[in-house]
């Protein structure tokens, strides 16, 4: 529910789209984007990215 909560609230309903390749293409990138660059108060405000990186760095 949350995830498509936040996909119809941030992406669908701010835009408009002519055909179903549009959709589709917009549907990806906000998928890549939320799944990979949007920064999570659960990892600590990091990106999944960035907290994989932070896992796999050694400790001083």
């Amino acid at each position: 529910e949350s995830f498509w909560g936040m996909f119809k609230s941030e992406m669908y309903y701010l835009q408009k789209f002519n055909t179903y390749e549009e959709l589709e293409v917009a549907i990806t990138e906000y998928i890549n984007y939320y799944n990979n660059h949007r920064y999570q108060k659960r990892l600590n405000r990091m990106t999944p990215l960035e907290y994989r990186q932070y896992l796999q760095s050694p400790v001083a």
